[in-house]
């Protein structure tokens, strides 16, 4: 086996089908597939509406994975034919009192400044494109380069494409690694190259530090593997913790517009509320997905307060989701990091790390496959496709 790929969320099968139709033969280590953050994602592909300010490292990774995007999706269609829920309507970002509009008005400013194509609407010219927003809303915003997906429909694709291509799923969960050998509760499983991309679940993973150290003191020298972090062999061999990933919790929501309201929008609606952000998702199927709560309180189910404030803002921006069928509230656990940028690069000579995405794992989910298969290629860092130098893989071990 060429790479073996812990972790079967997107990040992890969009890079197997990535590796798998480039030719290696991969293998998918995790013990369920597509359950962790992925299936709560709303799936906006937005590298313009989920900027934060202070964070211009992440802006360019975001615009090459968003530019990647349709690429990814040829891939995947190449391989399956179920839909990914892939759309490209577009997105509008409106304000929902007068205060919102000013901080619409300045956010607009600043994705401008970084080269963002963001343009301003009258609330007439919005409310033409989507009739169903309040008419109380006073600023809109256009993003025609903001799409979307259904991540629990692109992550199924994902899955049958790798089945499609000969790819080897294992659901077990991996404890260990060395030298391209996953250890798992069960067995082990020899492979060529590792690649660690099971989000939160890397933190559980022993090996990492081990490996690195091991090469440090060989004096390896592999171009591309994020040697730049700030630990010398001698700190590598005294941290415990190569990664400080933290659960960001955040609640989605599945409401099923009726037939004859379909469709309630034609695109992603995101909008700030007394300057709290709301995003309200139309799907194929006349399902509704809301969300935008983000929170660190280790509450693993969705609080009932956080419903209510989405549902709340949502019917402020469209009121008509007060005619909608209540599905389902779920709450996902988003890795975050401390400075809020992934782990991403090359450890050693046997293994890549691809996790720590945050808010944007479904965005940036073409960038890691693009990234880690030019790694996993050899291609130094200096040949890769982004300047993946701020995503440092150990730049936190201690």
């Amino acid at each position: 086996m060429d790479v073996n790929i812990i972790g079967a969320g997107l990040v992890g099968l969009t890079t197997a089908v990535e590796l798998a139709h480039h030719g290696y033969s991969v293998r998918v280590i995790d013990p369920a597939p597509a359950s962790g953050a992925t299936h709560h994602a709303g799936g906006m592909l937005a590298p313009a509406a989920e900027v934060v300010y202070q964070q211009d490292p992440l802006f360019p990774l975001m615009q090459k994975s968003g530019q990647w995007y349709p690429e990814l999706m040829q891939v995947l269609a190449a391989h399956t034919e179920l839909d990914t829920g892939y759309r490209t309507d577009g997105t509008l970002v409106v304000a929902a009192d007068r205060a919102d509009s000013q901080h619409l008005a300045e956010l607009m400013d600043y994705q401008n400044t970084h080269g963002m194509e963001v343009s301003k609407l009258t609330v007439r010219q919005a409310r033409r494109a989507e009739p169903a927003l309040s008419p109380a809303v006073t600023g809109a915003v256009e993003i025609p380069g903001d799409h979307q997906v259904f991540p629990r429909l692109t992550a199924r694709a994902a899955l049958d494409a790798l089945q499609n291509l000969g790819a080897e799923i294992i659901r077990e969960r991996a404890t260990r690694i060395a030298a391209g050998t996953v250890y798992t509760t069960t067995g082990c499983y020899p492979a060529s190259q590792v690649v660690l991309a099971n989000g939160l679940g890397a933190n559980d993973i022993d090996g990492v530090l081990a490996a690195a150290d091991v090469d440090k003191h060989e004096g390896a020298n592999h171009d591309g593997d994020n040697h730049n972090n700030d630990h010398d062999s001698a700190g590598l061999s005294q941290a415990s913790h190569p990664f400080q990933l933290r659960p960001v919790y955040g609640e989605v929501l599945q409401l099923r517009c009726p037939e004859h309201l379909q469709p309630l929008c034609n695109r992603v609606i995101r909008g700030f509320v007394e300057d709290r952000p709301i995003y309200i998702i139309p799907r194929d199927d006349g399902r509704i997905t809301i969300g935008a709560t983000s929170r660190e309180d280790h509450r693993a189910g969705p609080p009932a307060s956080s419903v209510y404030d989405l549902l709340r803002d949502a019917i402020r921006i469209v009121p008509g989701i007060e005619e909608c069928e209540f599905l389902e509230a779920t709450t996902g656990a988003r890795p975050g990091t401390p400075n809020d940028l992934p782990y991403l690069g090359r450890v050693n000579a046997n293994l890549v790390v691809s996790t720590g995405y945050f808010r944007h794992g479904i965005l940036l989910s073409a960038l890691a496959a693009r990234i880690t298969r030019e790694l996993i290629a050899g291609k130094t860092a200096d040949e890769l496709s982004a300047d993946i130098s701020a995503c440092a893989p150990l730049r936190d071990a201690r």
